[in-house]
């Protein structure tokens, strides 16, 4: 078994995965805002390289992805990023990184320095399945597991595809859209949960519009071996540009709600 498939089955309960943009908004409160939410009870990381173009996210991650930018962030200093933070402690850390950056910094040299600094899976967020041995074969030579996306409306033949190619876990988009905030689930997302269970074994984990610590039990209670929380949790951090104290409080109180609202279903 791979890496998320061990934790996941030895954690009986959903895994949290908090998702943070790299040098949001800026390294050194990045890097205090991370070691807090694993401190606070986060099973795995997942971590965005700051890009110009993301175009799978809403406003919160997009003004997040500029403010990281503006700070000076870029691929080489992402990585040493994840190399303290792996250092910090040893906890799996997927990257969720846009096709142009891999390609420009070259495809094997990036999964290569990635894999050193500590990483664990890469999904890239505007790679079709249709185009994954742009990058499953360099991934798989580094030692990484591949995340591919499945949103509500694919089909039948097309997730046991995206399957084929998942080596790490298969995030599930719980809605038509952009990540963001929502007040409410999407009513799409249960049942997308219980059909991936009934195409595939691999590790099912969700993202996009996961709120609150009730979205949160909601979605493990569907049978989601992970979930995923980030605009939430970023906008902690737009929140109170000038209070990083307040900031680290908010998502530490935040992420131990979770953690409690999951740990015992």
């Amino acid at each position: 078994m791979g890496i998320y498939q061990d934790l996941f089955s030895g954690l009986n309960r959903a895994a949290l995965i908090p998702f943070f943009v790299i040098g949001d908004p800026d390294t050194e409160t990045s890097f205090e805002l991370v070691k807090t939410a694993i401190d606070a009870g986060a099973d795995v990381l997942e971590l965005g390289i700051p890009f110009s173009d993301p175009v799978a996210d809403g406003p919160t991650i997009q003004k997040a992805d500029i403010r990281a930018m503006k700070a000076g962030m870029t691929p080489d200093k992402a990585l040493a990023f994840i190399k303290r933070i792996t250092d910090y402690r040893s906890i799996p850390v997927g990257l969720l990184v846009y096709y142009n950056l891999i390609y420009h910094y070259g495809i094997e040299r990036f999964f290569s320095a990635f894999k050193q600094a500590g990483g664990t899976s890469v999904l890239v967020a505007d790679l079709s399945i249709d185009d994954a041995e742009e990058i499953a074969p360099a991934a798989e030579a580094a030692g990484l597991e591949t995340v591919f996306m499945v949103p509500p409306n694919t089909s039948d033949q097309r997730i046991r595809k995206i399957a084929e190619y998942t080596t790490g876990f298969i995030y599930t988009v719980s809605l038509l859209g952009t990540t963001g905030q929502r007040s409410g689930l999407s009513d799409l997302v249960k049942p997308l949960i219980g059909r991936l269970k009934s195409l595939t074994e691999k590790p099912i984990c969700v993202g996009f519009g996961i709120s609150t610590a009730q979205h949160a039990k909601d979605i493990a209670q569907a049978g989601a071996d992970g979930i995923i929380i980030g605009s939430r949790i970023v906008k902690f951090i737009e929140d109170n540009p000038d209070d990083t104290d307040r900031m680290k409080k908010q998502l530490k109180n935040f992420v131990q709600e979770v953690a409690k609202k999951i740990a015992h279903l």
